[in-house]
């Protein structure tokens, strides 16, 4: 049987934007997301996204990737009109991927959840944004949440496990923690978008990170044109 489970982690680093975005490309390319919010990543999506989550009864429509009639006509809307979230005419595969994945959410806290073990099958796990907090926990292996605790198990586990930090500039332990990151076997892909691609709209800033991140996971899409592609 294969295995479409892929973990999405989002803590309090700006950018919650490409976090939405993901986990709308996920879904659409048929990948079950497993996803815990830590609360500062939640106070993140509020203030970036005018999106209030509830992480003690978290609903899928908290996201509000199809349905902003409960947000305010301001952040939310003209994020998800300028980066794509929630569009119909939001192609992200160069095949059909059939039936959508299901978003399934895990409490910041639990530590009984199937992420919390190596049992639980993945493709990988991404911590986007990824908070210095984190990614410190992460590169020195002391898990205060599920979110890091997920993290070490792909790491013990060898699995796939992408960080996609946003901040600078950078200060000597956060790089010295990327470091220890990737050496533990991580992926550091920090949220710096390319201009290559012929960037008119904020959509494909967000969708150059989403598509490199799915290329780490080996997802085929089609969100940005590729270096030396265009006709």
């Amino acid at each position: 049987m294969s295995v479409k489970n892929i973990v999405v982690g989002v803590t309090g680093a700006s950018g919650a934007v490409y976090s939405l975005r993901l986990i709308e490309v996920l879904l659409a390319t048929g990948h079950d997301v497993h996803l815990s919010i830590s609360p500062t990543g939640a106070h993140v999506i509020r203030e970036e996204m005018d999106l209030r989550v509830d992480l003690d009864d978290f609903q899928p429509s908290d996201l509000m990737l199809d349905d902003v009639t409960h947000a305010s006509d301001s952040k939310i809307r003209l994020l998800q009109a300028s980066a794509g979230i929630g569009t119909a005419d939001s192609n992200v595969l160069s095949v059909d991927a059939g039936k959508p994945g299901e978003l399934h959410y895990h409490h910041f806290q639990d530590f009984s959840s199937p992420i919390a073990s190596g049992s639980f099958i993945t493709e990988g796990m991404v911590i986007t944004p990824c908070s210095g907090t984190t990614l410190a926990a992460v590169a020195h292996g002391t898990s205060g949440n599920l979110i890091q605790r997920a993290a070490e198990v792909h790491l013990k586990e060898r699995r796939k496990l992408i960080l996609v930090p946003r901040e600078t500039p950078l200060s000597l332990p956060a790089i010295d923690n990327m470091r220890k990151c990737t050496e533990a076997g991580a992926v550091v892909l920090p949220a710096a978008p390319g201009w290559y691609h012929g960037v008119t709209t904020l959509r494909d800033l967000v969708d150059f990170i989403a598509a490199r991140i799915c290329d780490q996971l080996r997802i085929d899409n089609c969100l940005i044109d590729r270096w030396g592609a265009k006709e």
